[in-house]
């Protein structure tokens, strides 16, 4: 009796050993939080084939928009811990609690691949007086309330990089002009509605190559291979490194409870997506950074991004609740 017992149990492991090895089985569903053409969008349908050619598997990829992301992670959180519903999203999620949006984030999630994020960078109209960050911030302090700052709504991109101008350097006296999106933004910047506006790199950089506009600081810890000539924001000042590096990033997720050689075959074949000359190529045309993260480093950054960003917009009264309320640290406790 014992004898056969051993046996079953033995036969029973490798009944399950051989069905992880041989995941997928079948096609994986990719639920894109955004809609077609945007940004994620773009990302994940670039990178997921050569994902697919590591994995041995089929991933179908659906966008899945509304109530800005959180219906795609809802529906995904709910799914089987299985491996075969994959969350491809923004940044997004990770401010939902404290801007009144939903109840869950990537907490909620094992990250399989941070595939890159944008950088972004503070621009100015060419006829702008000023000519990089240090002699911008001497300006305003100069002229309260002349300089004109673009902005695109609570939550964006412009609002997190004012309100780090704003924890960094102390209250600044601008006049904010807002804007439906960077685009619209950008344009008025180089027609001189505006002077200065925070925009990911990749918006900008044609327009700053064509000298219509000019950049004042890359806000990085570093110089970006895109602009090596433009000076960073930790060159004027050190404080910004709290925050930074900071950007809108694009990261593939499994629900929690999924099996952890389930996700570490779908993060060996999104890190061999995210190295594909094609892919890299396309990050480096828009000027994102790239980065194919997993594991605790995607959780650490994860962390800092979501404890940076949301007290610099509590701090400067944009939220909806406290990140108190849902334990985010302030950065640095």
């Amino acid at each position: 009796m014992k004898r056969i017992l051993v046996g079953a149990l033995g036969a029973l492991a490798l009944t399950a050993t051989a069905a992880i090895a041989e995941y997928p089985e079948k096609e994986i569903q990719g639920i894109i939080q955004w809609g077609a053409g945007g940004s994620t969008d773009t990302v994940m349908r670039s990178v997921t084939p050569h994902a697919e050619e590591a994995l041995g598997g089929t991933v179908v990829m659906q966008n899945m928009t509304g109530a800005v992301g959180a219906i795609a992670l809802n529906h995904v959180a709910g799914s089987a811990a299985d491996g075969y519903t994959l969350l491809m999203g923004a940044e997004n999620p990770m401010l939902y609690k404290i801007m009144g949006l939903g109840d869950k984030d990537y907490g909620e999630f094992i990250p399989i691949s941070i595939l890159a994020r944008g950088t972004p960078i503070l621009v100015a109209n060419p006829d702008a007086p000023f000519n990089d960050y240090a002699e911008m911030i001497a300006h305003i302090k100069e002229n309260p309330g002349e300089v004109k700052f673009g902005s695109t709504g609570p939550g964006g991109l412009p609002s997190v990089i004012n309100a780090m101008i704003g924890a960094v350097e102390g209250e600044l006296d601008v006049t904010s002009v807002p804007y439906d999106g960077d685009g619209p933004a950008l344009t008025g910047l180089q027609g001189g509605a505006i002077d200065v506006m925070p925009a990911v790199l990749g918006a900008a950089i044609e327009g700053i190559r064509a000298g219509n506009m000019k950049p004042l600081a890359v806000m990085d810890v570093a110089a970006n291979e895109q602009l090596p000539d433009a000076p960073y924001v930790t060159q004027f000042n050190e404080a910004y490194s709290t925050y930074l590096p900071w950007g809108p990033f694009f990261g593939v997720f499994v629900p929690k409870g999924t099996p952890d050689d389930v996700v570490a075959k779908l993060a060996d074949a999104y890190a061999a997506g995210a190295q594909h000359p094609d892919f890299v190529q396309l990050m480096n045309d828009r000027g994102f950074t790239l980065m194919g993260i997993s594991g605790e480093e995607a959780d650490a950054f994860l962390t800092k991004w979501q404890q940076g960003t949301a007290w610099l917009l509590q701090d400067a009264g944009l939220t909806k609740a406290s990140p108190e309320e849902f334990g985010i640290a302030r950065p640095g406790e």
